[in-house]
C-alpha cells in the first residue's frame, strides 16, 4: 500500500524488453537507501517489486498487462517518474490509501497556470466515470490529489508548488498520457451496494 506522497522524482537508466514484458532499472537515490529484493516501489503509481538493488539503481520486471494498461510501455531512457516506496505500518497515511494497482489511463487535457498553482484537466474514461466526486481522491502517475472538479468525461485537479516541483506533473503537457487510480473505497462502496 502507498500513501501517493512521492518521495522523489527518479529516472529511468534502462528499459530492456523481455518475454513480452520489460525489465525497468530506475535511478531513485531516496527510495533505494533502504530497498532490498522483493520490496514494493511504486513507479508513477504502478506498484513493482524490487529484483535488484545496485547503489542508487533498482530494477523491477515489468509484465506485459502493465505495459498495455499504464503509461510505463512510453517511458525510455532518460524519463523522469514518480518513487514512492511502500507505507510502512508506523507512518502518517499524508495522502489516501493508494494500491499500486493503475485503473487506466488519461490524457492531460488543458493546464491553466496561476499565481500559486496551476489548474489541470484530464479525460476520464467512461468505465472509471463513476468512481470520481469532486473533492474526492484520485492518484494521477502515484501522487495524491484533490478531484476540485469533474463531469462525465473529463476531471480537474489544481497543483500547488510543491507538486509542480517535486513531481513529473510540474513538466507534463497537453497531450501527455498519465496512469490514474481511483479511490478503492468507491470500488468496494460500489461492490457492496450491487450485491444486494
Amino acid at each position: 500500500m502507498f500513501t501517493g506522497i512521492i518521495e522523489e522524482k527518479g529516472e529511468v537508466v534502462a528499459i530492456d524488453q523481455a518475454g513480452g514484458g520489460a525489465v525497468l532499472s530506475v535511478r531513485g537515490p531516496v527510495v533505494t537507501s533502504d530497498a532490498k529484493h522483493g520490496d514494493s516501489i511504486a513507479v508513477n503509481g504502478v506498484c513493482l517489486t524490487v529484483v535488484e538493488v545496485e547503489g542508487d539503481v533498482f530494477t523491477v520486471d515489468v509484465m506485459r498487462e502493465s505495459l498495455d494498461r499504464s503509461s510505463l510501455g512510453g517511458l525510455a531512457q532518460g524519463s523522469p517518474v514518480n518513487l514512492e516506496r511502500a507505507v510502512r505500518a508506523d507512518q502518517r497515511l499524508g495522502g489516501h490509501i493508494v494500491q499500486g494497482h493503475v485503473d487506466g489511463t488519461a490524457v492531460l487535457l488543458s493546464r491553466e497556470p496561476g499565481e500559486s498553482w496551476d489548474d489541470v484537466r484530464f479525460s476520464l474514461p467512461e468505465a472509471l466515470s463513476p468512481y470520481v466526486a469532486e473533492k474526492g481522491s484520485i492518484a494521477i502517475d502515484g501522487i495524491s490529489l484533490t478531484v476540485t472538479t469533474v463531469d462525465d468525461d473529463s476531471f480537474g485537479v489544481s497543483l500547488i508548488p510543491t507538486t509542480l516541483k517535486l513531481t513529473t506533473l510540474g513538466e507534463r503537457q497537453v497531450g501527455d498520457i498519465v496512469n490514474i487510480e481511483v479511490d478503492v473505497i468507491a470500488k468496494y462502496v460500489e461492490r457492496l451496494v450491487v450485491r444486494q
